[in-house]
Order: C-alpha cells, then structure tokens, then sequence
C-alpha cells in the first residue's frame, strides 16, 4: 500500500458502475494497490473489467453491493449515475462519502500521489465549456513558452484527469472543463482559479431543480480565483456576494472586470485598461467566441499569463468541430456549423450577433420552449429550414411570433437525405451577405447517431452548394 494514499483510500473501495468512467477509477486504483470492489449488473463488462485488471479488483452486483455496504471505506460513483440511485441513497445514508471520478483524482493529487500538486484551472457552464476550455488550454501553453510549466485540456476534452495526473512527462496546469454532474459528485475540489460561464436550464431530471443544478455548477466559484460570465442574469446573481469576483462581459468593463472596448479584448483589474487580442478573427465567429475568449483570457491573467501570450493562443486557435466554425464559403454567403447547439439556449448564443440568417434548426426539443428563442432572433432571421422530430413544433412557433419569415420543412427521416434537401430547399433564398447557421436548438438522436454525425452531413451538403470551402477542421 502506498503510504501517501488518502486515508479513506486504505480500506476497501466500492466503484458504482463499469463504464468507462468506472472503468478508469477501477484501473487507477488497483494500479495504486488499492482493494478495489466494482459494482454493476453487467455481468459481461464486469467480467472484462477484472480481467483488464489483471484480477487484482473484484466485481459484484449492484443488489449484493447494497447489503455490503459496511465493509466499504468510500464508494466512488460514475458521474452519470443519478443521486437518487437507490446504491448512492443507501451509502449516503450508512454515512459513506460518495465522490465521482474527478474528486478521486484531486484527492490524489492533493496527497501528493503523484508528486507536487498541480495548478486546477476549471471551466463550468451550460454552454460554451469546450471552446473556452481549449481556448485556455491554448493559452497557457503559450505561457508555458516562458514559465516552462506543462498545461494539458482534461476532464471531458482532451486526456482524463487521472491519465494527466500519471504521465510520466509531468502535467503542471490542469485546464478542466467539467460537467455539472461531476461538480455534484466533487466535495473537496477547489480550483486554483474556476470560471462559471452561464446558466440555463438543462439536466434537471438528474439535479431535481434549475437552484440544484446552478449550486452544484458554481463550486467552480470557491478557490482563490473566481471568474462568472456576469451578463448572465442567473451568474450574476449566483456570485454577487464572492469577493474579489473578476466578472466578464461584452460591454465596457468597469475596474474589476474583463470586456471589450473599440473591437479589443480589454483587461481592467489593474489600474488602467490593458488591451489583450482584437476581437476580428476570434472563432467561433460573433459574441459566443468573443465571451468565451474573454472568460479564458481572465482565467489565463490570473494565471500570469500575458497579452502576447493570449493574442498569440486566439489568432491561432481553431474552434473544435460542430461549434460554430465556417465550413465552407461561396457565392459571398457563409456556412457555420454549430451542430453542438442542442438546446435552446446554445442556439440564442449561435444566433446572436448575427444577421440576414438562414437558420437551420430541429430535432428533439424534449419539451425545452423555443418562444424567447425565436421572439429574440426573429429579426435576423431571413429564411428558416427545419427537420426533425420537432421540426412541426418550431414550425408552429415561427408562424405566431415570425410571420413574414419563410419557412421550408422537410419530414424525411433518413440523415442523408434530409439534410440534402434541407439545404436543396433554403438555397433559392441565398443571396451574397447571408450566413447559412445550423444551430439545431434541440437534440439530434431522432434522425442520427449524435450532434457528429448532423454537423458533418450539414458539412457536406454546405460544400457541394457552395462549390468553394475552407479546408476542413479536426473535429
């Protein structure tokens, strides 16, 4: 047993659920020595997983784990796996500490597991993390020209948190982007520095409320550093009483915060205004890329890093794909898309800033309400193409609240072809100075194998129509 373990890693640990997440906790801590118990009623991955493990954990059914509970020391929970599971209420209340996957890793690394503790830099919100997250990512690589320290992406883009924390060629800077059932699962993480993006109702079903889920999102706020998108009314009134709280916005900023001035990214927690990287060329294109550079800017100063070194990391940076990125251009109309956009929510953010739109939306809305949506964006929207589940429902909404507005329906439901003659039956309304967005507003497993798969057929049909594209992005 390794001396330095945390001591409630030195009893018997129970992992709920071998998925990959549990799958990983499982590898982690049996590579560590530790008596390691997994407990799912897959008999078949159960079965792989001990034999990944070399035998050295055990596997157990979920029901004969419940009445075992005494003989655990800590039980380590998958993050997809609800609190109201009946495994998670019966070890809450035999006074057992349930934490998640990334818990354990900071647990491990405040212990010294595996050497000096690195700097966490976490990235929280309902929309926007992945983008932000590599863009900070980005730019305290560019820092690490000067500092020497090693910053990685991790937690849901790039390496697993656990995976980082074992490289043999030392992690420095975490740059964590983390999900809101990871922070409900995490009771002694504090960030180095933690950024809450923005707010918006999403996950409820897991949480069991919209307060549940913002408070489970803001333990990104606790640690020394804390940055809050404050145009978000619900951020804004979430963080109102943290100290030191450096805001973000697209305004002007006021001492204190992080914004825009005269097409600039703009510094102002120090006595003047320092100006960081033109907003011209930041991707994704409009005030979504823009707010998020400016949430991993702030994140990025405190870390020490520089104006040059932010400019650099943005007029490099290449959004990840299906997150609003041009892929493909012609006849003067440009193609965007932000096929990640599966809620109402991210599709106001796709939408906004943008005008003479042909949008492109549908799928499966899950019951989210499109009304502000369309109230808020009717103005810009020149043409609209729908397909999907929902497609009928949004549909409706245009004709109430968007009248003049054009709209063309297709009720295929094989993906190639639906997206083939959705972007066949918006083409007649394009005219040189218009953006072709698809920002779906809902999710996509109605008619394809995820927001992936949407975003490359959108892809494709964008550049046989437009005969002329950028090269194509890594997705």
């Amino acid at each position: 047993m390794n001396p330095t373990l945390p001591t409630e890693l030195t009893g018997r640990v129970l992992v709920a659920g071998a998925g990959v997440s549990g799958a990983g906790c499982a590898r982690l801590l049996s590579d560590l020595g530790v008596d390691t118990v997994v407990a799912d009623d897959n008999a078949d991955a159960l079965a792989a997983l001990v034999s990944a493990c070399g035998g050295r954990i055990s596997g157990i059914g979920v029901a004969d784990a419940r009445t075992r509970l005494g003989e655990y020391s800590l039980v380590v929970t998958s993050p997809g796996w609800r609190p109201d599971s009946p495994l998670l209420v019966d070890a809450a209340a035999a006074h057992l500490d349930v934490i998640g996957d990334v818990e354990l890793a900071y647990r491990l690394d405040r212990a010294e597991v595996f050497g000096p503790p690195r700097t966490w830099l976490v990235v929280t919100g309902t929309n926007g993390k992945t983008t932000t997250t590599a863009m900070l990512a980005a730019m305290m690589t560019q820092a690490a020209t000067d500092s020497g320290r090693r910053a990685e992406a991790v937690g849901n883009i790039g390496v697993a948190v656990s995976d980082a924390l074992a490289d043999p060629d030392r992690v420095d800077v975490l740059v964590a982007e983390l999900s809101s059932f990871q922070l409900h699962w995490s009771t002694e993480l504090t960030p180095d520095a933690g950024v809450l993006l923005n707010l918006a109702e999403d996950h409820i079903d897991w949480h069991g409320s919209f307060d549940a889920y913002a408070d489970d999102k803001a333990r990104v706020l606790t640690g020394p550093v804390a940055v809050a998108g404050i145009d978000d009314p619900h951020v804004r009134s979430l963080s109102a009483g943290i100290r030191g709280l450096i805001g973000f916005t697209l305004g002007e900023p006021a001492r204190g915060q992080f914004g825009v001035i005269d097409g600039r990214l703009i510094d102002h927690t120090g006595d003047e205004p320092v100006e960081l990287a033109p907003v011209e060329g930041i991707e994704p294109p409009g005030p979504a890329g823009i707010y998020d550079a400016l949430a991993a800017a702030a994140i990025a100063r405190s870390q020490g890093a520089t104006p040059d070194h932010i400019a650099a990391a943005l007029d490099s940076f290449a959004v990840a794909g299906h997150r609003g990125q041009i892929v493909a251009t012609g006849g003067g109309v440009r193609w965007i898309d932000n096929s990640k956009a599966t809620n109402p929510h991210a599709a106001d953010a796709a939408l906004a800033g943008l005008d003479r739109v042909i949008w492109l939306a549908g799928g499966q809305l899950k019951g989210a309400d499109v009304t502000d949506l369309i109230t808020t964006h009717a103005h810009r929207l020149k043409a609209v193409g729908l397909l999907g589940q929902d497609g009928q429902a949004i549909a409706t909404a245009l004709r109430d609240l968007a009248p003049d507005v054009p709209v063309e329906i297709t009720d295929l439901t094989d993906p190639v072809a639906a997206m083939d003659t959705l972007v066949d039956l918006v083409t007649p309304h394009l005219e040189d100075g218009d953006t072709v967005l698809l920002a779906p507003a809902a999710a996509s497993l109605d008619m394809y194998t995820g927001m992936g798969q949407r975003g490359d057929l959108f892809t494709a049909a964008a550049r046989r129509v437009a005969g002329a594209a950028p090269e194509p992005e890594e997705s």
